[in-house]
């Protein structure tokens, strides 16, 4: 079997990218009226959408099926609702994983009347179809992820401390305010998406990424990266 690793680079203006006043989004897969063929999902990441939403606007209630769906905030505070009754505010340090499963309807707001909100919301398929909906926000807290990558959604959420999703993968985040060297490790044949929030991440071979720059990386085994000052990331390891 060959299983010699394989890296491709997004580019930050490469992604699919929409204006609608109220809401400024970035599709890294094929989502909503942006569609791809060749751009479907990587491994079991099948969204990525890196949202800009103005004071006081955001997304009504609306239903989904069947996906795993992670929101990570960046700047502000995003307002929760949900059908199954939960209804929280989430901010920078917290993640919010909801289970669709068999259905569920959410909304989705700026929870703030002036200031804008940034945030990634990711849909990652589920191991398996028509699980019960579930709803849990994480803290996590920004100190913790101070030049390491820490794990903070995973399926083995009891043992890593983290927020629980139906799926073999884990996302960790990290900040680097002075650079750093890290390594991970992986088990055979893994596939690794990283997403720079903020920063430059490097690779051995030289090649960076920059500012929401992203990389599908298969078959990785050990990866070993160049966080440079100020770098803010997101690394996704997934079958």
């Amino acid at each position: 079997m060959n299983t010699t690793m394989k890296r491709s680079i997004q580019r930050a203006g490469d992604r699919y990218h929409n204006n609608h006043g109220w809401l400024k989004t970035y599709f890294s897969f094929s989502f909503a009226d942006y569609y791809d063929p060749e751009n479907m999902h990587f491994s079991e990441l099948r969204v990525l959408n890196d949202d800009h939403i103005a004071p006081g606007t955001g997304f009504g209630l609306h239903p989904h099926k069947n996906m795993e769906i992670v929101t990570v905030v960046l700047k502000g505070a995003l307002e929760h609702k949900d059908s199954t009754g939960n209804r929280e505010i989430i901010v920078p340090g917290q993640i919010q994983r909801m289970s669709a499963g068999t259905g569920i309807y959410h909304g989705e707001a700026n929870a703030s009347s002036s200031e804008p909100l940034e945030l990634l919301q990711l849909w990652f398929m589920p191991e398996r179809l028509g699980i019960d909906p579930s709803y849990e926000t994480h803290t996590y807290g920004l100190e913790s992820i101070q030049n390491r990558l820490l794990p903070v959604v995973s399926n083995h959420a009891e043992e890593l401390g983290t927020a629980h999703i139906h799926q073999d993968m884990t996302m960790y985040l990290g900040q680097f305010p002075e650079g750093e060297e890290a390594t991970i490790e992986l088990r055979p044949n893994r596939s690794l998406y990283v997403f720079v929030m903020e920063g430059e991440v490097g690779f051995e071979d030289g090649e960076v990424l920059h500012r929401r720059d992203a990389a599908r990386i298969k078959n990785a085994d050990t990866m070993k990266f160049h966080f440079r000052p100020g770098t803010h990331v997101m690394v996704i390891d997934l079958p």
